[in-house]
């Protein structure tokens, strides 16, 4: 089983795929944050640093759905690849930070890696107000994203919305942090956990 977590910077990905992969027992898959050479760099200057940032990512996260193909791991992942190719590169692109060579060769090499691999059997978007991702990212004081510009946040999630409006790659779960506050309450985590156990196993 690999359910995969999205939803744009500060919405809570990290904090669900841990609670979930405790609840289910799975294998927590978590975005490559502390050990990225990149994203420090990236915040501090997008433009010159967009296309190596996206790059590796697109590696990372390509390397992890091998390995859970591979192993055949019930896994929780946050963040998934098709975010990277549908939210932020083309987000970056028409922001003027990535060029469009650059971004063709991004796409030329997303579009061979996703013909080796499947979608998430379950795909959960978690929708957050700008406001509440600002704060979020100001709780959890990493140096290098004091810099997230406004603009940014909310072009990323314009695109969250249009993406998800559209997925049709499998299923597909929709939850407002804004009124669900699944790493505060037990209650509204269980709330999720039914979600999604009806989604799978249609247990309600």
């Amino acid at each position: 089983m690999h359910i995969a977590i999205a939803g744009n910077i500060g919405s809570g990905k990290t904090t669900l795929t841990g609670l979930l992969a405790k609840n289910y027992k799975y294998t927590p898959q978590y975005e490559d944050v502390d050990s990225n050479p990149y994203l420090s760099s990236f915040y501090e200057d997008m433009k010159r640093w967009s296309f190596n940032l996206q790059i590796y990512f697109l590696n990372s996260r390509f390397r992890q759905i091998v390995e859970v193909h591979r192993q055949a791991q019930d896994v929780i992942q946050d963040r998934t690849i098709f975010e990277d190719a549908f939210i932020f590169a083309p987000n970056l692109h028409d922001m003027g930070l990535m060029s469009s060579r650059d971004f063709a060769t991004y796409q030329s090499i997303f579009e061979l890696m996703v013909s080796f691999i499947k979608p998430p059997d379950l795909l959960i978007y978690l929708r957050a107000d700008v406001p509440t991702l600002v704060s979020q990212i100001q709780k959890r004081g990493r140096d290098y994203e004091a810099s997230i510009r406004l603009d940014y946040l909310k072009s990323l999630n314009d695109r969250y919305e249009s993406w998800t409006s559209s997925y049709k790659e499998g299923k597909l779960l929709i939850i407002d942090v804004e009124k669900v506050k699944f790493h505060e309450s037990k209650e509204d985590l269980g709330v999720i956990i039914d979600k999604i156990n009806a989604e799978l196993f249609g247990l309600f």
